[in-house]
């Protein structure tokens, strides 16, 4: 069976796609089945697409902690409920059809008792 792809193709088109694989395969001109299958058997191909999503992995963690650092509070919410596993909301869903969400960690009470 005669390949129609080289590995070289797929090593150039991954650059800049974040690793997206649709992007990778719209840029080669095959499909999303084809990309996945020379990234999983070709290791340089494998090697080229992880190392790509580190580099927008790494792009976007710099971009939140940025944020943080200029005082986004959406985003240090965002960033407590994901990333500290002592921040860990309770839900409680009432007969009475009421939501309520109790944060087992209140992390406020610790900043408040700090400045007194």
């Amino acid at each position: 069976m005669e390949q129609r792809y080289t590995a070289a193709q797929f090593i150039e088109a991954v650059k800049g796609t974040g690793g997206v694989i649709s992007a990778v395969a719209n840029r080669v001109g095959c499909s999303w089945h084809t990309a996945k299958k020379y990234i999983e058997q070709y290791a340089t191909v494998k090697e080229a697409w992880e190392a790509e999503r580190h580099i927008i992995t790494d792009k976007a963690r710099h971009n939140i902690i940025k944020a943080i650092g200029e005082g986004d509070l959406q985003m240090s919410k965002w960033w407590l409920q994901v990333m500290d596993p002592d921040f860990v909301p309770r839900t409680d869903v009432r007969t009475d059809g009421k939501l309520v969400i109790e944060y087992v960690n209140d992390w406020r009470a610790s900043v408040n008792d700090s400045s007194t």
